[in-house]
């Protein structure tokens, strides 16, 4: 006959999960605002560093030498903040969960209230949000705020989610429920957030409280460009209910934008430089394919970014890994073309062929994972 064990009379309530990348100058005061905030609640603060080259790491296990609430995780070979705050959330046995950022921009104050709202039963979901009355993004640029709405407009839409800022970063969940859905969540992006609401497709009971997006004292925004092919990517295979991986549509889409530069520099190298049209194309396929390796290291394949010579050898690894795909795209689209198919139903078969054996190969030989 067993006996149950008894919880801990210190067993923690809460865990916040802070996903960081060089962030040294801010955790401090972040803990400093959660002891504050947190008072009367059995709390911890799990910071899940991708191995900052400023050290933000060493920082943290300095803070936990000093309070047993703090621990750290420090991922080697391994980057991206959804990932961060999945295996950060895993990583603890507290029955509520919240995420958010280590730059001060999000209010810690509003953490006691969300914790009520789960503890009550009221939801199971609690998003602290920028958008319904009382929040506030005052502090975004005119571009950022419009890049956010924007965002926000196209994931309500195609995705049919009800909800003012599926865009947040700082959000509370009930860990139990959060177990169910983290099989089919994508550890590559950045919007952690989106991702949870859309693959629980309404069975998330959500609450949205106001809070003022704070302004970055330290350090620099981790945003820019690359996140929007990032977001677009993930509404793309949220649209086919995770048929088709994240990973596998920014490969694509990649493609996409190196077929671009292909042209583009063919175009440069007959009329600008009256080059006969077999050299130029051959220097404008080494120039798409050097586009794409390199554009596929910084996003695709950030979680397992080469440098160094490792990048050197993958980019001559990519060379011959492009070269027969082209082949491939060739042959089955010439194949198909000579049983008297559509031109453009040739031509889309055999660009489909090259992308998916680009990827697949790619991932086996050039960013293997470590």
């Amino acid at each position: 006959m067993s006996s149950a064990i008894a919880p801990s009379a210190d067993a923690r309530q809460l865990c916040v999960v802070v996903p960081t990348f060089n962030e040294r100058d801010n955790v401090a005061k972040l803990l400093a605002k959660l002891q504050a905030a947190l008072t009367g609640v059995s709390w911890e603060v799990i910071f899940v560093d991708d191995n900052s080259p400023d050290g933000t790491w060493d920082v943290v296990r300095q803070l936990a030498q000093a309070d047993t609430r703090v621990r750290c995780i420090r991922r080697i070979g391994r980057r991206g903040l959804s990932g961060a705050c999945i295996e950060g959330i895993l990583a603890s046995s507290a029955p509520y969960v919240a995420v958010m950022d280590a730059d001060l921009q999000h209010d810690e104050t509003q953490l006691p209230k969300m914790l009520g709202l789960l503890q009550g039963g009221e939801a199971d979901l609690v998003v602290g949000s920028r958008y319904v009355s009382g929040g506030s993004a005052d502090s975004f640029d005119r571009q950022r705020l419009g890049g956010s709405m924007f965002a926000t407009s196209i994931a309500k839409r195609l995705l049919h989610i009800d909800i003012a800022d599926p865009m947040s970063g700082f959000f509370m969940v009930r860990r139990d429920r959060f177990e169910q859905l983290a099989p089919s969540l994508s550890i590559q992006g950045f919007k952690i957030l989106l991702d949870l609401v859309a693959t629980a497709q309404g069975a998330l009971r959500i609450v949205e409280v106001p809070y003022t997006f704070g302004s970055r004292l330290h350090g620099e925004s981790k945003l820019d460009s690359l996140v929007v092919m990032d977001f677009l990517g993930l509404v793309l295979a949220k649209l086919t209910r995770d048929l088709v991986s994240l990973r596998f549509l920014l490969f694509a889409m990649i493609g996409s934008l190196g077929l671009a530069v292909h042209l583009v520099t063919l175009y440069v190298a007959l009329n600008a430089f009256n080059e006969p049209f077999a050299e130029a194309q051959a220097v404008a396929a080494f120039v798409a394919m050097t586009f794409n390796f390199l554009l596929n290291n910084r996003l695709t394949y950030r979680d397992q970014r080469l440098k160094g010579f490792a990048l050197l050898r993958g980019l001559v690894i990519f060379y011959l890994v492009c070269s027969i795909g082209l082949l491939a795209n060739v042959g089955v689209a010439f194949s198909l073309y000579g049983q008297r198919a559509l031109w453009w139903l040739a031509g889309a078969a055999g660009a489909l062929m090259g992308v998916v054996w680009n990827y697949a190969v790619s991932s086996l030989f050039v960013w293997r994972a470590r």
